[in-house]
């Protein structure tokens, strides 16, 4: 008797922590890929309706307007400030208004930047809504005049480079270089290629393999970019 007993309590105590844990992984796989759930912030409300759905949230129709207003006036009530914020309502192409916004927030205390973005998705009738969290970066102007031409060498070892002298497309790379992100971080992993671009002013050396991230190194010091196909295009450096 006392060993059925066991053996009936044992098995309500399996189906129970079974029943907890399904209960526990569903809202767990819910947030999975998020990297800010508004419900654990006391300062980010979420706007009535919305749920969550992995990387991102969801409710039914076409609400991204309603929700965009929402999060404008909410949270500058909570001490955020808006460092941007853009919307379809800013182009005049109805056709446009699926669109949705995207919009960045900023809040004393806060370690990194608050993104905030939602659009319409018309195929399956549903907004959806993304919260991101992620660090400020810094950009530097490595590049202030724009010359009349630059040197690319192939390698660094290179004694012959490739001159460009069509100032919109010397003006495009100048501006890949200015907008680079300020890198302070430490060590960054190797890369295969290498190469040098000359402004007469600055010596720029760029680090680069496949699709990975580039690597910009001059006497300012380092900085790291996205493998734009604009920016090899323009260099004519082979990934």
């Amino acid at each position: 008797m006392i060993k059925r007993n066991l053996l009936l309590f044992g098995s309500v105590f399996v189906l129970i922590i079974l029943g907890w844990f399904s209960y526990e992984k569903v809202p767990a796989d819910a947030y999975e890929g998020m990297t800010i759930i508004p419900e654990q912030q006391k300062d980010i409300p979420l706007f009535e309706g919305l749920k969550p759905s992995r990387s991102q949230y969801v409710i039914e129709g076409d609400r991204w307007e309603d929700i965009f207003n929402f999060y404008k006036t909410e949270l500058p009530k909570l001490g955020w400030e808006a460092q941007n914020v853009e919307s379809a309502l800013d182009d005049d192409d109805y056709e446009n208004d699926w669109a949705g916004f995207h919009s960045l927030w900023r809040k004393e205390g806060f370690d990194g930047e608050l993104r905030i973005a939602a659009s319409y998705e018309q195929h399956d009738n549903k907004t959806k809504v993304i919260f991101d969290k992620h660090p400020i970066y810094t950009t530097t102007t490595w590049v202030e005049d724009l010359p009349n031409s630059i040197c690319i060498y192939a390698t660094p070892e290179e004694e012959n480079c490739s001159e460009i002298y069509d100032s919109s497309k010397i003006k495009e790379i100048q501006s890949f270089i200015n907008n680079a992100i300020d890198w302070a971080e430490g060590e960054l992993p190797p890369r295969k290629k290498a190469s040098v671009i000359d402004f007469g002013s600055l010596e720029i050396k760029i680090y680069y393999e496949s699709e990975e991230e580039i690597y910009l190194l001059s006497e300012k010091g380092w900085k790291i970019m996205k493998p734009d196909p604009r920016f090899f295009e323009l260099t004519n450096l082979t990934q």
